[in-house]
């Protein structure tokens, strides 16, 4: 019998382990990949999260494979790997990387760990778990499958886990594609199908060059082609000519030999070509597409079948949904045919539908008094367990379903990005807790949500030549018109069409970037967003608003902002891939405009307390109208949910920094032009416009200047304050404690700590009941307690900076730059300039791949101009340390819930408060007047530290020093 991995055993977080399952499709890949290869059986995942639970586990029964998913926590797995190894040595351990800047890490120490037999890299496609069970498996049986069944074999030669765990699953997927060709129309005879599908090529993978050649030598008969990295280890040392020594000795053998040396070094290239190989750049921004285009080069499941009783073909079914259809209509003697040889129970469950096809076999057809009485316990039995397994699920879409907020449709195969997976969890939240025993007094709902898959942005993208295309081009707006003018599939334009005659409120176009917002690898608010009113009589008009803001999105990879951030998180423009999010807005109609009663962002950790609140109790910011306010960072209201009644600001300046505007979808604009950005669809009105709506009632209070008190509703004449008094005071609905409970149970699922957007309802059902909406969900990256700052270890004579209210932690020491704005120099109304000054100096940083620490008066990344500096994250991309100062008579707002807070976070960058009234924080700014003046442009000076400085952030303590060299 072949080794076949049956039980693996993953260990992974709760979040982890949910985006494995990749929103509920992992295991429906997992199970259509096994019924291509293997008729009767798929391996069984069972997660833990604990070392108790793991052994435990061990200790029941046999697993062939124990995954250990590597997150924020580096130490704990390697330790777990180690008590497994020496316990159950017979079982293969593999570690999966949940980023790639933890690579350099393990594979440093990599002869160390002796108790991991091969490390992965997950990118956030499933298709890497396939790789790394097929691998294993082709390991195994290899000898076997080379002697009997002849099969070819693949040599992988690489040591970089990035590039295998790249190359791997697009060998397995060209693979697979070919067999499938070469089965498709063959012998129907099922045995036969198997024999020849065990008969795949073999994919060995070896990291040097005496694993190599002992792979060659074993199976050098069998052998289809070698891929081959140049420089690897050969005889213990890295060799910079291995890969090159390794192509001599086989081609010298085997001379047509399919080669691809591949190499970062493109002088390699020329030994390519006299070796008569192909050479591939690992720097190509076509990496994947250069690999799949050599393997279609040189590599050269299924379906129930209904029958008739004489065993001749009827029907079909690819898939599920359409078994189910044929079963409608099929003849009775098909069905009782099919019935009594048990097919349909043994085709279900080949494709993992265990639940439904254990409820399936244990009947047979003498358990029934007709064959149409067959006929409906099948659909019914089906209809049943398909509805149930949706609900809080991602399906694909139907063009008969009913839309609602129980599901999330995909219009598009593909990954769904990291905002559709944070959707997609909260779904799965919303549907498998019941958050009403927490909170018993309001709603908590996802809005209804459809996600276009990033298949289509690659084939968008492939079918229209956009990569070669916009290869030079450096205008984004050509880039836009390029996009607009390309088309979508009609496939997708059909699905968009009936979505629109089920979605009649206002849309949200999101970008869902394969990167964005996902665990360890997240970057927010870089690519485009766009609501539409979708209000145009036209259906065709509504199709094409939707369709061009879909472009427009897929465009905005291709923004200088988004450039800039691909090139500071070490990735290539070809690897972001796009999912789009279509989501009914919240809200509801006022005139001729369309907004939610509240909207807000929520964090699991307020670096920010005061009083008695804790770190890790976490914050929220809201404001009337749409999101938009709060996430741009402008006067929006915030509060700790725990303490909401807890105040740190005076009257006078709650009236100063109270929301004035807000956001809403403007339906007089049917007819919109995209190109004029987010804002095309909004209009931004005063907020006297909300109380004229009546939806200030509960959100508002007056403000008496003669006692300098405020008077919670809008009983008496005077000033407005939005402070949502009654809500957050009197509780007219439990919104912090929803906030609170919702913040503690994602954060634990997830593993981080997280940030939500939602939005309110206050208008109550016949229930009683107003609606919390969750929005999004997003991870909040910074490691926040590996590195300790002693300040009685600090020379206090070198200090240039200190801050008691910092974020970030570790150690760096190769930055000796700063970038400051002079106190003295600096006035309120220049920030537009200061923003301008530094995004061109930002720009020769980023050039000369030089880091700086950025220091200046008010909120960095802020909208609004007059209460800190307007910069954008690809303004800002290379400092290293972000330092927010407050002046006289310019106070310093907490930096909350903006897109630009997320990534400086995110990104591990420093960033700290220093309060002009403070004893113990503090910058020298005489100290900075001494040192070599680099550039001066009004009040921003760049200045350089001959002997650099070093920068010390303990992030549990919150603390920051920087001291200069000697």
């Amino acid at each position: 019998m072949p080794f076949k991995v049956k039980e693996i055993l993953l260990v992974a977080n709760l979040y982890d382990a949910y985006c494995i399952e990749r929103e509920g499709k992992f295991s429906e890949q997992i199970s259509s990949e096994y019924h291509q290869l293997n008729l009767t059986s798929m391996p069984r995942v069972t997660g833990v999260s604990t070392l108790e639970e793991t052994m435990e586990q061990l200790h029941s029964k046999h697993f062939d494979m124990i995954i250990l998913m590597v997150g924020v926590d580096k130490k704990t797995p390697i330790n777990l790997s180690e008590k497994i190894k020496n316990i159950f040595p017979y079982i293969s351990i593999f570690l999966l990387l949940n980023n790639d800047a933890d690579i350099a890490l393990f594979e440093e120490q990599r002869a160390e760990l002796t108790s991991v037999d091969k490390l992965f890299v997950w990118n956030g496609e499933s298709q890497v778990f396939f790789a790394m069970i097929k691998s294993l498996e082709d390991k195994v049986n290899v000898e076997n499958d080379t002697k009997i069944g002849l099969s070819r074999v693949i040599l992988l030669v690489e040591d970089s886990a990035k590039y295998y765990s790249r190359y791997m699953p697009l060998l397995y997927q060209s693979v697979l594609a070919q067999t499938q060709r070469i089965i498709r129309d063959v012998s129907t005879d099922e045995q036969y199908k198997i024999l020849r599908l065990r008969g795949r090529p073999k994919i060995l993978l070896a990291s040097n060059y005496e694993e190599a050649m002992n792979i060659y030598y074993s199976y050098r008969e069998f052998l289809l082609c070698l891929i081959s990295d140049v420089k690897f280890k050969k005889d213990g040392i890295l060799n910079e000519d291995a890969g090159i020594n390794l192509v001599q000795e086989i081609k010298a053998e085997y001379p047509n030999l399919p080669v691809i040396l591949q190499s970062a070094d493109v002088s390699n290239a020329a030994y390519a070509f006299k070796l008569k190989c192909s050479f591939i750049n690992k720097n190509s921004e076509t990496l994947r597409h250069d690999i799949r285009l050599f393997i279609r080069q040189f590599l050269g499941f299924g379906d129930f079948i209904y029958k008739d009783a004489d065993g001749n073909e009827i029907a079909t079914a690819k898939s599920l949904k359409e078994f189910e259809e044929y079963l409608y209509h099929i003849p009775a003697e098909s069905l009782l045919y099919h019935a009594k040889k048990n097919h349909f129970s043994l085709w279900l469950m080949a494709r993992g539908e265990i639940r439904v096809a254990k409820m399936i076999a244990p009947y047979n057809i003498t358990d029934f008094k007709s064959a149409e009485d067959v006929r409906d316990y099948l659909i019914n039995v089906i209809q049943n367990y398909r509805n149930e397994k949706n609900k809080g699920k991602v399906v694909e879409f139907n063009s008969d379903q009913v839309f609602n907020s129980n599901n999330i449709v995909t219009l598009s195969t593909g990954s769904l990005g990291g905002k559709g997976r944070g959707l997609a969890f909260i779904n799965s939240i919303l549907f498998n807790l019941d958050l009403s025993r927490y909170v018993a007094d309001i709603n908590i709902k996802a809005p209804m949500t459809a996600v276009i898959g990033v298949d289509e942005y690659v084939s968008f993208l492939d079918r229209n030549d956009l990569l070669d295309r916009t290869k030079d081009v450096l205008d984004y707006r050509e880039i836009q018109q390029m996009f607009l003018a390309s088309e979508l599939t009609q496939r997708l334009v059909q699905k968009i069409r009936i979505l629109l005659m089920n979605f009649d409120q206002p849309l949200a176009i999101r970008s869902s970037g394969l990167f964005e917002d996902s665990l360890l690898q997240p970057v927010a608010g870089v690519f485009q967003t766009y609501l539409l009113p979708n209000n145009h009589p036209d259906l065709n008009k509504r199709v094409k608003q939707v369709t061009d803001a879909v472009k427009l999105v897929y465009a905005s990879i291709f923004s200088e902002e988004s450039r800039a951030n691909v090139q500071a998180s070490n990735y290539k423009i070809e690897e972001e891939k796009m999912a789009v999010v279509v989501q009914e807005v919240v809200g509801n109609k006022y005139d001729k405009t369309f907004y939610p009663h509240i909207s807000g962002v929520a964090q699991s950790y307020n670096y920010y307390p005061f009083g008695h609140m804790k770190p890790d109790e976490g914050y929220a910011v809201i404001a009337v109208g749409l999101g938009k306010y709060v996430v741009d960072g402008e006067k929006a209201f915030r509060f700790s949910p725990v303490f909401p009644t807890i105040e740190n600001n005076t009257p006078k300046d709650q009236f100063k920094n109270s929301q004035v505007e807000f956001y809403a979808v403007d339906l007089d604009k049917q007819d919109i032009d995209l190109l004029e950005g987010e804002t095309a669809g909004l209009i931004r009105l005063d907020i006297d416009e909300a109380e004229l709506h009546g939806n200030l009632k509960h959100c508002a209070s007056v403000y008496n200047a003669i006692n300098d008190t405020i008077n919670p509703g809008l009983d008496s004449v005077g000033p407005r304050i939005v402070n949502f008094a009654n809500i957050l005071k009197y509780n007219y609905i439990p919104l912090a404690k929803t906030i609170e409970v919702v913040l503690d149970i994602v954060k634990e699922a997830m593993g981080s700590p997280i940030e939500i957007e939602f939005a309110v309802d206050l208008k109550k059902d016949k229930s009683g009941k107003s609606s919390f909406y969750l929005l999004q969900i997003k991870p909040l990256i910074g490691n926040i307690d590996s590195y300790h700052v002693d300040m009685n270890e600090v020379d206090k004579d070198r200090l240039m900076m200190v801050s008691e209210t910092s974020m970030g932690n570790g150690l760096v020491e190769d930055v000796v730059d700063v970038i400051y704005v002079v106190p003295e120099l600096f006035q309120k109304d220049m920030t537009i300039e200061v923003a301008s000054i530094v995004s061109t100096i930002n720009e020769k940083m980023r050039y000369q791949n030089k880091r700086y620490v950025l220091i200046g008066p008010g909120r960095w990344g802020t909208r609004d101009r007059w209460i800190g500096i307007p910069v954008k994250w690809n303004d800002i991309s290379s400092a290293k340390l972000i330092v927010e100062t407050s002046l006289e008579d310019y106070p310093l707002e907490a930096s909350s819930g903006s897109h630009f807070f997320h990534n400086v976070t995110s990104m591990n960058i420093g960033y700290c408060s220093i309060f002009h009234h403070s004893d113990t924080s503090l910058v020298d700014y005489e100290l900075l007047e001494r040192q070599e003046l680099i550039a001066e442009y009004g009040a921003v000076r760049h200045v350089r530290f001959r002997k650099g400085l070093t920068i010390k952030m303990d992030g549990r303590k919150r603390l920051a020093v920087v001291t200069w060299n000697g």
